[in-house]
């Protein structure tokens, strides 16, 4: 398997064995929107990128409310992230032209949740052979753009498009 070098994962990989709490309610404290690679913030709930993202463009939606029960949220709350997912799907067809989404959640760690304690929505932009042939046949992952672009990309149709709702 060949290796690529991935320079904003080190931050992570050194220095996971620090972090304590749920990085959804550390994000969100942060007042600096682009810090925190929070797209937009809502009422109940928030967007913010994945920063390891297994595509260009992912993202998540979270509550505010840090919580790991999907169905014990309110209507206010559910609704509110149903709207988010519509300004997310707009703001990334802009964006990339994606061909499909992946769109879900991974409730249980046996679900496939990385973060089990705070429940979290991913919308993942998605195109034909996307995630087949390097990983396949090369044994390597690749992101063509790092965070700081997808943040920059994104954040003005954010705004844009969180204005008319």
């Amino acid at each position: 398997m060949r290796y690529i070098a991935t320079p904003w994962r080190g931050t992570y990989v050194r220095n996971v064995h620090k972090m304590t709490g749920c990085v959804f309610c550390r994000a969100k404290k942060i007042k600096d929107d682009k810090g925190a690679h929070i797209l937009y913030r809502g009422r109940h709930s928030f967007v913010i990128l994945n920063k390891f993202p297994y595509q260009p463009g992912h993202l998540m939606i979270a509550p505010y409310k840090h919580t790991a029960s999907f169905e014990r949220t309110g209507k206010e709350l559910s609704d509110e992230m149903s709207e988010l997912l519509k300004l997310s799907l707009k703001a990334l067809k802009k964006a990339y032209h994606p061909q499909g989404f992946n769109i879900g959640m991974n409730l249980g760690r046996s679900a496939g949740a990385g973060i089990v304690s705070h429940f979290h929505l991913h919308v993942v932009p998605r195109w034909p052979g996307d995630s087949s042939f390097m990983p396949i046949l090369g044994g390597t992952k690749i992101v063509i753009e790092d965070l700081d672009a997808t943040f920059a990309r994104l954040y003005p149709l954010f705004r844009k498009e969180g204005r008319k709702r």
